[in-house]
């Protein structure tokens, strides 16, 4: 059983690796083509997951995980299908708004995966969870907004909540195996969306970039994507869900403040309203099983 200090620096780090996401794959989309990048991400994940394993099992530290197995073929495919798409969308979305935006859009994340628990599994969703939801759309739309005169939306911000919807149904997926290793789970998330990604990616006319930009996603894909959803797993286990998603909640907003750090932009009012909205409507949904 993982120690509570522990699991709560599990669940920081999940945040802060994940936030690094929107920002620096921003950066990187100056010299990386938006689905090769997809690819890059997922592939570094499942590289670096892969080599943490080959370090436990050279230790003798490997734990005593449930594999995967035939049975849970179906909930996998669905898994690593919808891993291709949402981080396609995410990279388009990125080329054509802001990383403090997509960073913030990235808690509607929470809406999809809500709606398609009650809508697909039957889940009950409660008052508190409800105006969660709430908040957090009208906060996304606030942000999809282009132009309120004309009522324009922004196609990024649309495609980044393409991106979140797809993760809200592989979410609900991936909860149908995950009581299997995790490990396991991120490396077939890895090394399965990322060829898939690829694939697309150079049947479309991208190319591999230069070897320091390639080297750049693969090490943010190995941080971002692998590290995070590892140890998002294990401080779960030693805090329970509510609390992890309250500390996970967390990654939006770091990703939010270092995407203005590092493009130096100036937050406008619309975006501060999203803001105060978004971190509402976070609060009652990572506090709502609590409450």
């Amino acid at each position: 059983m993982i120690s509570y200090p522990m699991a709560v620096l599990s669940a920081v780090l999940a945040a802060v690796f994940y936030a690094l996401n929107a920002p620096l794959s921003k950066w990187l989309l100056g010299t990386v083509p938006p689905t090769m990048m997809a690819a890059l991400l997922y592939l570094g994940a499942g590289a670096g997951m892969t080599a943490v394993r080959l370090v436990q099992r050279r230790t003798g530290k490997t734990p005593h995980e449930a594999p995967l197995t035939r049975r849970d073929l179906p909930y996998t495919v669905a898994m690593v299908v919808l891993d291709i798409a949402a981080p396609i969308f995410l990279m388009i979305g990125l080329t054509r708004t802001t990383a403090a935006n997509a960073s913030l859009l990235n808690n509607f994340e929470i809406v999809a995966t809500a709606l398609i628990a009650r809508l697909v599994f039957g889940e009950a969703i409660s008052r508190r969870l409800w105006g969660a939801i709430v908040l957090v759309t009208v906060s996304s739309i606030v942000l999809t907004v282009e132009d309120s005169s004309s009522f324009s939306f922004s196609v990024g911000s649309v495609f980044v909540l393409l991106a979140c919807t797809c993760w809200g149904l592989e979410n609900n997926c991936t909860r149908s195996i995950s009581d299997k290793d995790p490990l396991q789970i991120v490396v077939i998330k890895g090394f399965g969306s990322g060829a898939g990604s690829l694939v697309i990616a150079l049947a479309q006319g991208e190319r591999l970039p230069a070897p320091g930009p390639a080297v750049g996603a693969l090490l943010l894909g190995f941080v971002a994507y692998g590290l995070s959803i590892f140890f998002y797993i294990y401080a779960q286990r030693g805090l329970g869900a509510a609390k992890t998603s309250a500390y996970y909640a967390l990654a939006p907003f770091l990703g939010a403040g270092l995407s203005l750090l590092i493009f130096r932009e100036i937050p406008g009012p619309t975006f501060l309203v999203a803001l105060l909205l978004m971190a509402a409507g976070t609060w009652l949904a990572s506090t709502e099983q609590t409450a």
